[in-house]
């Protein structure tokens, strides 16, 4: 209950910008409970506001050595300071995060946040292809059900999948699926059968998927001849992929074109958007609609 108590403090000084307040509550904790990941955690963030980076690395790697499958995403905080950059954020990462953010996921995003994914995808999909009806939609990243509840008058039957159940469940209880799976996205693509989707659809959901490599070519196999590959990311970086400073991915225009040509996509539709505000900003990012060759 003391490391307890001391880590609410500590994370109530970070938030009220007392960052030096905040380590030393953080390392009142880890002197109660020194093994503690969320511990070393939040202490390497309060380094990091400190400005004090090269202990703020030593402390993020120490939560990843306590915690190897990092469900602090301590691998992607590494990374934006200048670590190896992994290929995707942790499983036990996004598990964990949207396990706990499922209550209370539909009015906290777009109450809160603005989002407006699955509108944005849609628009970008009626240019592409204007009146277009789907046989069968995959659903990657489901969430909650968002982008399902948007497409459900233009789709015969809807397949989703999340990697967390806590999240499947609420897109369960909207009884718009015809089937959901708890699972990673590209273990699932790759057990889907070929050829057996018209529209694969994934709104905000590559800001946790950097190397997009193994998610097209699953998603390639799986669509049909002159099926629909929809998705959003931010944008970033001139070139590839990144990590920025709130733990998500994003990713180059040049990057997302190189991926669909390699792939055997043709763009037919890729714009600049903003899915989602972040402290009343409007983020930067691109909509992009690509169709699998005849």
């Amino acid at each position: 209950m003391s490391a307890d108590r001391r880590y609410e403090w500590g994370q109530g000084a970070l938030a009220a910008g007392d960052a030096e307040g905040a380590r030393d509550l953080f390392a009142q904790a880890l002197d109660c409970a020194p093994d503690w990941p969320a511990g070393w955690f939040a202490l390497a963030q309060a380094l990091e506001r400190l400005e004090k980076l090269g202990e703020a690395r030593e402390a993020y790697s120490k939560t990843l050595a306590l915690d190897p499958e990092d469900a602090q995403g301590a691998a992607l905080a590494l990374a934006r300071l200048g670590g190896a950059k992994p290929a995707t954020a942790p499983r036990a990462y996004v598990k964990t995060l949207f396990d706990q953010y499922a209550a209370r996921f539909d009015t906290h995003l777009v109450e809160k946040l603005g989002y407006r994914g699955p509108q944005v995808l849609c628009e970008a999909m009626e240019r592409a292809a204007p009146g277009r009806r789907f046989a069968h939609v995959l659903d990657l990243g489901c969430g909650a059900g968002l982008f399902a509840a948007a497409i459900v008058s233009r789709a015969q039957k809807i397949t989703g999948v999340d990697l967390s159940p806590a999240m499947i469940e609420q897109a369960r209880a909207k009884g718009l699926y015809e089937r959901l799976a708890a699972a990673d996205l590209t273990d699932f693509l790759a057990a889907e059968p070929a050829e057996s989707a018209d529209l694969a659809a994934a709104a905000d959901v590559f800001v946790y998927v950097g190397d997009l490599g193994a998610v097209f070519a699953g998603v390639f196999r799986t669509l049909r001849p002159g099926g629909l590959f929809a998705f959003t990311t931010q944008s970033g970086p001139s070139q590839g992929f990144a990590v920025g400073d709130d733990l998500r991915f994003s990713h180059s225009e040049s990057y997302l074109r190189e991926l669909s040509a390699i792939h055997g996509f043709a763009v037919a539709e890729f714009c600049a958007v903003s899915t989602r505000k972040d402290r009343g900003v409007d983020v930067p990012g691109w909509a992009a609609v690509l169709r699998k060759s005849e």
